[in-house]
C-alpha cells in the first residue's frame, strides 16, 4: 500500500505542477502506446511472479515454472525495447 500511495501523491504533484487533468496530457499517442504496452506487460508480470513464488516453495516442476520466468522475462524486455 505503501507504494501505491507514493505513485498517487507524485501523480497529483505532477498534475499540480504542469496544470495538466491526466498524465501525457498533450501526448496522446504515446499515452495509448502505455496504455497497449501494459495490456502485454502486466499479464506476464503476474505469470512472471506466480512463477517465481512456484519456484521459491519448492512447488511443481521447477523446470517449467523456470522457462515460464525466462519468457515472461523476454515478452517483458521486448515490451521495454520498443518503448524506448
Amino acid at each position: 500500500m505503501i507504494l501505491f500511495d507514493e505513485y498517487q501523491l507524485s501523480k497529483s504533484m505532477m498534475l499540480e505542477l504542469t496544470g495538466f487533468q491526466e498524465l501525457m496530457e498533450e501526448e496522446p499517442l504515446s499515452r495509448m502506446s502505455v496504455k497497449i504496452r501494459e495490456k502485454i506487460v502486466l499479464p506476464l508480470l503476474s505469470i512472471q511472479q506466480y512463477a517465481l513464488i512456484k519456484i521459491q516453495k519448492e512447488e511443481g516442476n521447477r523446470s517449467a515454472y523456470e522457462k515460464l520466468v525466462m519468457r515472461s522475462l523476454f515478452g517483458n524486455i521486448n515490451a521495454s525495447r520498443n518503448s524506448a
